[in-house]
């Protein structure tokens, strides 16, 4: 049984007279980390977008354990670029927000949940802290971490990183991996960053046209788990190359 699967899946925006997305089909399967690479603007967002329900497809389905995404709740967990942590709310109850609006469990509940996940990410003593006195990282470990407590075994990143210093950006790629080989999520990452799709990728789904009509799927030759020692072997070093002029070329059109 699939994770997700697109079937033969089509979507125009209001204001647009052309299917961003046009009678795509794909798959993957449980516990797999996939990167969508693709150039800005090319629709690897509306990708999420349509598997989370935030968007409705104009034609063709969309299926997550087997069943349509249609009547199903928390299937997926969503992550956007932003944490969207609301400041006036300590982490630890930002993290309790999934919880408090699946209803079901006592404050003490909810309070012990959030703490256990938050130190299962690394932020153990945070949970009375509010946003604004963590750093950047931490808060997209927060963020993760209330994404997490969605309950969802599929979950949706959509560029997570993409606003941190370069450092930070690596250690977090780090600390995601760590995360996935823990917990064994099926993640899709969004990213226009080839380095950071093919080191986190078990395969890259590689946008190589716009409209979307299919995503390629290239291999990644580096196993898990995975270091950046990896971008030192030839075979990596030319799947970046070739990613790059995939890209170079959509730009260049």
């Amino acid at each position: 049984m699939k994770a997700l699967e697109f079937d033969r899946v089509s979507y125009r925006y209001p204001e647009d007279d052309f299917d961003i997305i046009d009678n795509l089909s794909f798959s993957v399967e449980p516990g797999s980390f996939h990167c969508i690479v693709g150039v800005s603007g090319c629709g690897k967002s509306t990708i999420l977008r349509l598997t989370c329900g935030l968007l409705r497809p104009r034609c063709g389905r969309i299926l997550a354990g087997g069943a349509p995404i249609e009547g199903q709740s928390r299937y997926c967990g969503y992550m956007p670029q932003r944490d969207l942590l609301l400041p006036w709310r300590t982490v630890g109850e930002n993290l309790a927000l999934p919880l408090e609006i699946r209803g079901g469990y006592t404050r003490a509940e909810r309070r012990e949940l959030a703490e256990s996940v938050l130190a299962d990410v690394g932020l153990a003593g945070c949970a009375g802290k509010l946003p604004g006195e963590l750093s950047g990282g931490m808060r997209q470990r927060a963020a993760f971490a209330r994404t997490m407590l969605a309950g969802s075994d599929l979950l949706l990143l959509d560029e997570p990183f993409s606003a941190l210093d370069f450092l930070t950006r690596i250690s977090m790629q780090e600390w995601l991996l760590d995360q996935w080989e823990k917990h064994k999520k099926t993640i899709l990452f969004i990213t226009h960053d080839v380095e950071e799709a093919v080191f986190l990728s078990g395969s890259v789904l590689a946008v190589d046209n716009t409209p979307i009509r299919r995503l390629a799927e290239i291999p990644v030759p580096a196993a898990y788990p995975r270091t950046r020692a990896c971008f030192a072997r030839p075979e990596t070093v030319a799947l970046r190359e070739e990613l790059i002029e995939m890209l170079r070329r959509q730009v260049e059109v």
